[in-house]
């Protein structure tokens, strides 16, 4: 079942580790067939380098019931499939401790579009969440992660396709793309311009973001409905 996509999603999870964005068994990445409202997610703290498309684990979308896999799926596969129902368009969820997009979750602060790098990848601040309650982390944590993810993109009123990506308080990114090859681009462009946001502000602390109309440049120019960056198909 579905053996393109969990070929995808192993290779996927795998590049996250040669990218340096997941140290020992910390990430993971899944696939949606949203035809079929199958999800293929990671195995559970199986060692990477032992990790084949084999063990990949078919979930259903709506019930989150294990159809296909010897292994437990995914710790997170609630905050994945949580993400895939509210944002129609997304076909890839990528989870990661990366160092400085991490830096970020942990300060509890949004990461600001302080140059044209950011707005390559992302359509403003890249939003962090409110931190999660005592009850939400006591009682399905996973699910309730998913939420707050969801609730920030709706009470901020953004758009999932405009902002790939999110940095949960006290914990660590989420992105997610069209595809599983479009989500990895964005997990690794997020910790560059983590990483670049940082030493802006080390360097000249009274930074500011660009302006509006160098977002709009950028961003657009790229992902805009007459966008013009790169070869025609």
């Amino acid at each position: 079942m579905l053996e393109e996509l969990k070929q995808q999603v192993c290779e996927v999870n795998l590049q996250l580790v040669a990218a340096g964005l997941v140290i020992r068994t910390w990430g993971n990445a899944s696939g949606l067939d949203r035809a079929r409202g199958l999800v293929v997610i990671k195995p559970s703290g199986v060692p990477y380098e032992q990790m084949t498309p084999a063990q990949m684990v078919v979930v259903a979308l709506e019930s989150g019931k294990v159809l296909e896999g010897a292994l437990n799926p995914s710790t997170d596969t609630p905050t994945h499939l949580v993400l895939y129902r509210a944002f129609p368009n997304i076909g890839a969820v990528i989870h990661t401790h990366s160092k400085f997009a991490t830096m970020w979750a942990q300060a509890g602060r949004e990461l600001p579009c302080f140059g044209t790098t950011h707005a390559d990848l992302c359509y403003g601040p890249v939003p962090v969440t409110r931190p999660l309650t005592r009850q939400e982390i006591e009682a399905d944590y996973e699910w309730h992660t998913g939420k707050v993810i969801v609730e920030r993109f709706h009470l901020g009123r953004l758009d999932a396709n405009q902002v790939p990506a999110v940095l949960l308080e006290g914990h660590a990114p989420f992105v997610w793309g069209a595809t599983t090859a479009q989500a990895l681009a964005n997990a690794i462009a997020l910790e560059v311009v983590a990483e670049l946001a940082l030493h802006t502000l080390a360097l000249q602390p009274l930074a500011q973001p660009i302006s509006q109309a160098l977002l709009d440049k950028h961003f657009l120019r790229k992902h805009g409905t007459q966008a013009y960056y790169g070869q025609k198909t």
